[in-house]
This record gives C-alpha cells, structure tokens and sequence, in this order.
C-alpha cells in the first residue's frame, strides 16, 4: 500500500519517510513516529493501517541522521542498539524532521500526530513546539514526564501501561497534575503493549487504544 519517498528538513537534511495513501477519499494525514527499533515492518503496517482508515499517513525515518535504512527486531540485541542510535538523535533533530513530514502532507488536510515508545515522546514534543498539527496522540512515551511543564498546542491523548517497567507510575501522574487538559489513559499492560510484534504485545488494550486514537483524530481531522 505505500512506498518510501524522501524528505528534507529545514537544515538541509534529507531523509526516507514511509508513505501510506487510502485507495479512496483521504479524511485527514498522520505523522507516525517510530519506535527505537527504525521504520521497520510494525511501523510500515501502522502507517497502512491509518491509510486503511482513510488517512493520509508518513512516518519519517528519523534515524537517518546517523545512520540509514534502520530496520530493527525486538530481540534483546536490537533493543540496545536501538537505545544506542536513539542516544545519537537529539530531540531538536528529530522536531526537524517530523516538521519535514508535517510540511509533505501538504496544506489540503488537517495533519495529526502519533507516536510510540521513544515516538510518543517526539510525538508529545511535536505537539507543544510545532505549528501545523491539529491532534496528537502518544504512547507510552518514556520521557513525556520530562517536558510535562510545556503544553500541548493541540488536543492530545496519551496511553500508558499500568505494568510498564520503563515508565513508572509516578510519572505518569506528574503529567496528569502539570496537564489536566491531556487526556490521558491507563491500561492493564506493560510497554509497548501496541506492537502485535513484541512479546508484551497486549491484543485487547491494543484495540482499546486504537479505538480512542481514532476517536480522537475523527474528532480533530475530519470535517
């Protein structure tokens, strides 16, 4: 269903973005922001989901900063590398490159955002710093509770995972105390509990949040 193109950031930086487009009437875009693991075959199949959905969707490569064609696994060995290459992406690089693919879905539609993992963080940042959204989505995003003074400029939603080892409870409470406006959800899972491709993948709070999320961009892209 989609194909890769390029983009090119506002500081010259070219990189790949995977790019998913409906067969029929595109509602609205959705910017999707990767894992740790790269565009890899989960994200691709997010991203066909969304045009599935009747959005234009493009996930940035935002690896390709330091290295190109990043295609992780969930094995322990790729979760250390990509901890490795997430440690060598600063977040101002990466608001650079999810710009570029905000500005490539043109101006013809309202342009959402979603991220997981290491994305929902971007994806949270993406929405307090960048012009050009008008809904954001974030999941399980480890270091939201870091920027929790800074607010949304659009509606935004957040999941997290009750059993989530990375990210404690704690913190997921100080982003509801700093943020009462963001709507934020809990569910009985552990991290990543999205990716049908990881072990903690969690099938019925998938679909819960997935149910909101499309709730949510219905509400904020269409019409």
């Amino acid at each position: 269903m989609g194909e890769f193109v390029q983009l090119t950031a506002a500081d010259g930086h070219r990189l790949q973005a995977y790019k998913a487009v409906p067969g029929g009437t595109v509602e609205g875009a959705i910017v999707v922001i990767q894992e740790i693991f790269g565009v890899n075959s989960h994200i691709r199949s997010v991203c066909d989901g969304f045009a599935g959905d009747g959005y234009l969707a493009i996930a940035p490569a935002l690896f390709d900063r330091t290295e190109r064609d990043i295609e992780l696994g969930y094995a322990a060995d790729d979760i250390a590398r990509g901890r490795a290459l997430k440690g060598e992406v600063g977040y101002d690089e990466a608001l650079l490159d999810t710009a570029a693919a905000i500005a490539a879905l043109g101006d013809r539609h309202r342009v959402g955002i979603v991220g997981y993992c290491w994305g929902g963080s971007v994806a949270y940042l993406a929405a307090c710093r960048l012009d050009g959204l008008s809904a954001a989505v974030g999941y399980y995003g480890g270091q939201i509770a870091d920027f929790a003074a800074e607010t949304p400029k659009v509606p935004t939603m957040l999941h997290f995972g009750r059993s989530d080892a990375s990210i404690p409870m704690a913190a997921v409470e100080k982003v509801r105390a700093a943020q009462p406006g963001v709507e934020c959800h809990l569910y009985d899972a552990g991290h990543g509990f999205n990716c049908d491709q990881r072990g903690s993948y969690d099938k019925t709070s998938a679909a819960v949040a997935r149910e909101r999320t499309l709730s949510h961009f219905l509400q904020h892209l269409r019409g």
